[in-house]
């Protein structure tokens, strides 16, 4: 018999559903799914913290422990990045990190890993209307590079944004 689903989900605000009942997170809505598919998981390890950057994930993963492996690995990280006027290119570095960190932990298997596109906050009512086209211009740059990085490791890629 197989052993449970062992998911990492790394990230920030959207990782872990901001606003949203722990259930409607996409961990979780993951989860479910697999349970109705009649595949065992276990509860997915999240490590996200609403308003991280990728740089700030970067840090709290070297001081943490994990499994030395996992079935799946995540990752949705950059909103923050963008929203405090980041470098993309200090964004390209660390997304990378993340991204080799991942296929470690999913013992060099792409297919294992799956990275998902940044949501365009922009389209939402925090972002202030005179701001949603600049807003979206630098989501969409953001994630041409989460995008790009994912296509080169031959990782999984997402686009979950409008």
């Amino acid at each position: 018999m197989k052993h449970p689903l062992r998911i990492l989900c790394l990230g920030d605000s959207y990782t872990i559903g901001e606003s949203v009942p722990l259930h409607h997170g996409f961990p979780y809505q993951l989860v479910q799914q697999l349970r109705k598919a009649k595949i065992t998981s276990y509860a997915p390890e999240v490590v996200a913290k609403t308003g991280w950057t990728s740089g700030e994930l970067l840090a709290h993963i070297a001081q943490q422990e994990y499994l030395s492996n996992y079935d799946y690995v995540t990752l949705l990280i950059g909103v923050n990045n963008q929203y405090r006027g980041n470098s993309i290119n200090i964004y390209r570095k660390e997304f990378e990190i993340l991204l080799q960190k991942a296929l470690q932990w999913v013992n060099h298997q792409p297919k294992q890993v799956f990275v998902l596109s940044i949501p365009d906050w922009g389209q939402t009512p925090f972002a202030k209307p005179e701001q949603r086209e600049a807003i979206s211009k630098a989501i969409d740059a953001f994630n041409a590079v989460n995008q790009s990085l994912a296509a080169a490791y031959k990782v999984h890629y997402i686009n979950i944004t409008l």
